[in-house]
């Protein structure tokens, strides 16, 4: 998400990031929550699973991934939960905090949206690509 931007402008986003830490077990989100935040891997495992069901995770995530990334584009549900697989780090960007970014500094938060553009087209693409292997 911030790979294109430069050092002081890095800076200026580590100022709108929240550290989060996590208990194993502890969910940081739940399935049908209000997205508010997207979140960083900074040291841990989290699992992406629906309630109920961490033994068969949709995704496990490591340090350096992210997940909850449509939180900074709308308030949509969250379409599963969160939860901390070992003791986590995280950082934490929530949407207001991106949006005061959008005011204070446009051109980094259009940089970060970009990214953020990338990563669900791949994300898109790579559903689709998969759904055709599927019906063919």
């Amino acid at each position: 998400m911030f790979v294109d931007l430069n050092t002081r402008e890095m800076k200026i986003v580590d100022g709108f990031l929240h550290e989060r830490t996590y208990l194993k077990d502890e969910v940081i989100f739940d399935e049908g929550e209000e997205g508010q935040a997207i979140y960083f891997i900074l040291a841990g495992k989290v699992l992406i699973c629906h309630p109920g069901e961490s033994d068969h995770p949709i995704a496990v995530l490591e340090r350096g991934n992210f997940f909850g990334e449509l939180a900074l584009l709308d308030d949509a549900p969250r379409s599963a939960q969160a939860r901390a697989a070992i003791n986590c780090t995280l950082a934490v960007f929530f949407r207001g905090d991106f949006l005061g970014l959008m005011h204070s500094h446009a051109l980094i938060a259009s940089k970060i949206a970009l990214q953020l553009a990338r990563h669900l087209g791949v994300r898109l693409r790579g559903k689709v690509h998969n759904d055709q292997a599927f019906s063919e």
